[in-house]
């Protein structure tokens, strides 16, 4: 069997049954874990940037040990101890979905936190002073002066942190979680014997698929990167 030959017979597996359909399901299942962790690391991780940038020596102490634990803590234990450990621990069953939401929103909370953190104090200090000087409150100096100023260095670096949470997303598959990964090992699997070759077309398709939602969410932030 040439090259070409196998490759052929490779995507015909994808042409069998629901089989692209099925990567399609996962491939929804991967989205809408990282949709949900994505948007409540945004809330979380504002307020805890702004936790991060308190005078507060307490609350920022212990922030910095939250993020420099989730830091160096890998994704792969913080998802068996969100998983395995919860379960033995409380009693309480939880599913792979619940605990890849919970792992991925602590992580992302962390990163934006630290994120949030940077853009408020590269915010030179005498834009304070100025608004302070034309009568305008800490309020107003806060939410008018610093906060746009603030957004428009953050986006462009949390895009980029999104598009690492989507793709981390396929540690899921450690858990039981039945997403794109998983759904394209068990094609695989079912198609041992008769198509050897089917990993090639399994792999690049999830490969394409993984693409198709990332590449946006990294040209969206290159592009503002070099607009502002």
């Amino acid at each position: 069997m040439d090259f070409f030959t196998a490759i052929q017979e490779s995507f015909s597996v994808l042409l069998k049954g629901k089989n692209a359909v099925r990567l399609l399901g996962g491939l929804w299942v991967t989205v809408w874990i990282s949709v949900v962790s994505v948007v409540l690391s945004l809330f979380f991780g504002v307020l805890f940037g702004i936790a991060l940038c308190s005078k507060n020596k307490i609350i920022k102490f212990i922030g910095t040990v939250y993020l420099e634990f989730i830091r160096i803590m890998p994704q792969m234990v913080l998802l068996f101890l969100a998983y395995f450990g919860l379960t033995h621990a409380t009693g309480l069953s939880i599913s792979g979905e619940a605990a890849s939401i919970l792992v991925f929103t602590l992580w992302g909370t962390a990163e934006m936190g630290d994120l949030v953190r940077g853009a408020l104090e590269s915010i030179p200090r005498h834009q304070y002073e100025s608004a302070a000087a034309i009568g305008l409150s800490k309020n107003q100096i806060f939410f008018f002066v610093i906060i746009p100023q603030a957004v428009k260095r953050l986006i462009p670096l949390s895009m980029n942190l999104i598009t690492r949470m989507i793709k981390t997303t396929s540690l899921v598959v450690f858990v039981g979680v039945i997403e794109v990964i998983k759904i394209g090992q068990q094609i695989i699997e079912a198609n041992r014997l008769t198509v050897p070759t089917a990993s090639i077309a399994v792999y690049g398709v999830i490969f394409l698929l993984y693409f198709a939602v990332c590449f946006p969410l990294s040209f969206f932030a290159q592009r503002l990167e070099k607009k502002w």
